[in-house]
C-alpha cells in the first residue's frame, strides 16, 4: 500500500472513533458545539507545543489570511453546519450528506489541480456513495433545511482537503494544522459556554489527541502524496470503522445491509489503489 493511502486510512480510522467519544461525552450533558470547541482548542494547544519544540511557530504574515479563511470554512463553518444538519434532520441523514464530500473533491481537484477523472475513480466514487447509503439508517425525518445544511457540510468537509493541498505546497503539515485549528478555535469562542464537568476531561483530551491532532496530522501528510479527490474517497472508510467500534464497544447491531455497505466502501478504496498500481 502506498504510504499516502496508508496515512489516509489511519486518519479515517482515527476519525471513526468520534462517535465513541461523542457518546461518552453526551453522558455529561455536553452540547456538540462545546465538545468541538474543546476538541479544536486542546488540539491547537498540543500543536503549539509540538511546533514550538520542533520546527518553530513562525509563518509569513501573508499566509495568515489564507489560514483564517481555511480555519473559518473547514473548521468553524464545517462543525457548525454539521451540528445544525443533525439538529434539523437526523444523525443518519447528516452523515450521508456529509459524505457527498468526495463528489465535491473530485470536481474541485479537476478544476484546481488538474487531477484526472478516470473511469476507475468514478467507479470508486459510485461504490463509496452506495456504500455510505447502505451503512446509514435513514429514519424518514427529511426537511429541506436539514438537507441544505448537510450538503453544505459536505462541501466544507471537501474544502479541508482542497485547501490542505494548497497549504502543503509551502508549509509543514503540523504547522498548517496548527494555524487552521487555531483560527477555527478563535471563531468558535463567542458561541460556547466553556464550563464542563471534571469527569469529562479525560475524554476531551482523548478526543483532541486521537481523531484531531493525530488524525488530521496524518491526513495532512497524506495530501503531500495523494490527490485530494483520492484522499477524500478513501477517507469514507471512517463510517465503517465507526460501525465496527460501536459493535465492539457498545454492542450495537450490524445488519446485513450495513455489512454490504461497508464492503462497498472498502471496495471503492481498493479500486483506487489498484488503478494506481496498474498505472505504474
Amino acid at each position: 500500500m502506498k504510504r499516502g493511502y496508508l496515512f489516509v486510512f489511519l486518519a479515517a480510522s482515527m476519525w471513526g472513533t468520534l462517535g465513541i467519544f461523542a457518546k461518552l461525552l453526551y453522558r455529561f450533558n455536553l452540547d456538540p458545539f462545546t465538545i468541538v470547541f474543546y476538541r479544536a482548542g486542546i488540539a491547537f494547544a498540543l500543536l503549539l507545543a509540538y511546533n514550538g519544540l520542533t520546527s518553530g511557530l513562525g509563518i509569513g504574515r501573508e499566509r495568515l489570511k489564507f489560514y483564517a479563511f481555511y480555519g473559518f470554512f473547514s473548521v468553524f463553518l464545517f462543525y457548525a453546519l454539521y451540528f445544525y444538519a443533525v439538529k434539523y434532520s437526523s444523525v443518519s441523514l447528516a452523515v450521508l450528506l456529509l459524505y457527498t464530500a468526495p463528489i465535491y473533491s473530485t470536481i474541485m481537484g479537476y478544476i484546481l489541480f488538474g487531477e484526472d477523472i478516470t473511469p476507475a475513480k468514478l467507479l470508486s466514487l459510485l461504490a463509496v456513495i452506495i456504500g455510505v447509503l447502505f451503512v446509514t439508517k435513514l429514519d424518514g425525518n427529511v426537511r429541506p433545511l436539514g438537507v441544505a445544511l448537510g450538503l453544505l457540510s459536505g462541501f466544507t468537509y471537501a474544502l479541508y482537503g482542497i485547501l490542505g493541498k494548497i497549504a502543503m505546497r509551502t508549509d509543514r503539515p503540523e504547522k498548517a494544522l496548527m494555524y487552521t485549528l487555531g483560527f477555527g478555535f478563535l471563531f468558535m469562542i463567542p458561541f460556547v459556554h466553556p464550563r464542563v464537568p471534571l469527569g469529562a476531561t479525560p475524554y476531551l483530551l482523548s478526543l483532541a489527541f486521537f481523531p484531531t491532532f493525530l488524525g488530521y496530522l496524518l491526513y495532512n501528510h497524506a495530501l503531500r502524496e495523494v490527490e485530494a479527490s483520492r484522499a477524500s474517497i478513501v477517507a469514507t472508510i471512517e463510517p465503517v470503522v465507526a460501525l465496527v467500534l460501536a459493535y465492539l464497544i457498545f454492542g450495537e447491531t450490524l445488519t446485513p445491509r450495513q455489512l454490504v455497505g461497508a464492503g462497498m466502501i472498502i471496495l471503492g478504496a481498493l479500486l483506487l489503489q489498484y488503478e494506481e498500481y496498474r498505472s505504474k
